[in-house]
């Protein structure tokens, strides 16, 4: 089983937060102590981090879940519960991360790059944070909000300095063996490689001078064929990991079995390259002529290459050490790296209609302005209405053609429109409480009955 993994998905739950408390305080000769509830503690966030420790995605592949840890409900004496326990998920430098949708978010390109993919939710507030002037005894609490949930797709884009280029069967696996450690399978059909290798190429000695070295990373990209940039076989697979190399070694088979020329070949592969990316055309490349040892003719070949004599194979990794060295430079004197931390745009409130009719505020404030503990309490209640007022969810309803009557939903409240002489369409004064389901019996879009004494059950009046 392969150990080196370009895609994987990864299920990401931050930790609910903790419920507030409903508690008063009561202790001997202290009358009227007054609300003491502590609030709930934050849940864990889930954290996504490029690390250069990190090879490929293979800690996903049987194992894609990661969680947050919950936070603590509030208790008594005003003491909060404590937060949950942040997860730091690490992967590899150049992972992008898309939506189930397919949608990119993120491409974690530098080391200690940070994404936040799931936010913990927030703790409840206690009834000790409702105390006023008004509400001398505040008989409710918030819940704890429920962290963000998601599944994401993941796919890494090695950030190799060379990508060997070629057909498959052309020598690219016994040129990576042959310098560097680098242990891939070798075998005489195409198509042996099916995942990339990546071997680490040293050039000079160590001796005396740190400096007499250099290295670089050289990457076997599995055997290209036409049609590649269109899908064909593993084609878009294979070469997103050429994307971010800065030196090309194109590697053309020069052996009297070969199906085409060695100048077909490199005009097949750079039309290949260009469709998928044409700036990849502008890199720094070198044009090899591979298997040199068993060729006819080396007419055309400027770079004569036998990876099994070694013929040619110093020359090639000089030049190419030389490549990368300019490159690197190139790089360094046009960008300073900062380290990025990317955190989701926050959700605004919308309103959308469903097909019943009903009016849906959707967005993460407006949840986390009706997470009561209990919506039946006319404190709760009130509280709730100012929110949603203070949010401008009134004037929201208003702009998208919301009518008196009409059923309005904000997570697990439902309420009936009606406009005052003040303009505000939730003064629980001028609506009825009712379920969504109520309401639809009574509209007519759900079948079964309501009993009428319902109704008075449910009012405000």
């Amino acid at each position: 089983m392969s150990s080196f993994v370009d895609s994987a998905q990864l299920h990401a739950k931050a930790g609910d937060g903790g419920a507030g408390c409903v508690s008063f305080r009561r202790e001997a000769h202290v009358a009227k102590g007054g609300p003491d509830g502590g609030d709930g503690g934050r849940g864990g966030d889930v954290w996504v981090v490029a690390d250069p420790n990190v090879a490929s995605l293979l800690g996903f592949r049987d194992h894609p879940f990661r969680r947050g840890t919950d936070g603590e409900h509030g208790t008594s004496k005003r003491q909060h519960g404590s937060r949950g326990k942040d997860i730091t998920v690490y992967v590899p430098v150049g992972t992008q991360i898309f939506s189930a949708e397919g949608e990119l978010l993120v491409d974690l390109t530098g080391p200690g790059d940070k994404w936040l993919a799931a936010e913990g939710g927030l703790g409840g507030q206690g009834n000790n944070r409702f105390l006023s002037n008004r509400r001398r005894a505040p008989a409710f609490a918030e819940q704890g909000e429920s962290g963000a949930e998601f599944w994401l797709n993941l796919e890494l884009k090695l950030q190799a300095d060379v990508a060997l280029i070629g057909f498959p069967n052309v020598g690219k696996s016994t040129l990576i063996a042959r310098v560097s450690a680098a242990r891939p399978k070798i075998a005489d059909y195409p198509f042996t490689t099916l995942v990339p290798n990546l071997g680490v190429v040293r050039v000079g000695t160590r001796r005396g001078r740190p400096g007499d070295a250099t290295e670089f990373v050289m990457a076997d990209i599995p055997g290209l064929i036409e049609g590649a940039a269109e899908g064909r076989g593993l084609g878009h697979d294979f070469l997103r990991h050429v994307e971010r190399a800065r030196v090309l070694c194109v590697l053309l088979d020069t052996a009297p079995t070969a199906m085409l020329t060695p100048a077909e070949q490199e005009t097949i592969l750079l039309r290949e390259l260009g469709d998928y990316q044409a700036d990849l055309l502008e890199r720094p490349r070198i044009v090899v002529g591979a298997r040199s040892d068993i060729a006819e003719s080396l007419e055309g070949i400027d770079f004569p290459l036998s990876s099994i004599t070694g013929e040619g194979v110093d020359r090639l990794v000089s030049e190419l050490a030389s490549l990368v060295t300019d490159a690197r430079a190139t790089e360094a004197a046009n960008l300073i790296y900062e380290i990025v931390v990317h955190k989701p745009i926050p959700d605004e409130i919308h309103v959308e209609k469903d097909v019943y009719g009903v009016w849906q505020v959707l967005g993460r404030p407006a949840l986390r302005a009706v997470r009561f503990q209990d919506l039946t309490d006319d404190q709760a209640l009130s509280e709730v209405t100012s929110r949603l007022k203070a949010l401008g969810v009134d004037r929201l309803l208003s702009r998208a053609g919301v009518r008196d009557g009409d059923v309005v939903t904000v997570g697990p409240l439902t309420l009936e429109w009606w406009r005052d002489q003040a303009g505000f369409g939730l003064d629980r004064g001028e609506h009825h409480r009712t379920t969504r389901r109520e309401r639809l019996a009574r509209s007519g879009r759900l079948g079964g009955e309501v009993d009428d004494n319902d109704e008075d059950e449910g009012s405000d009046d």
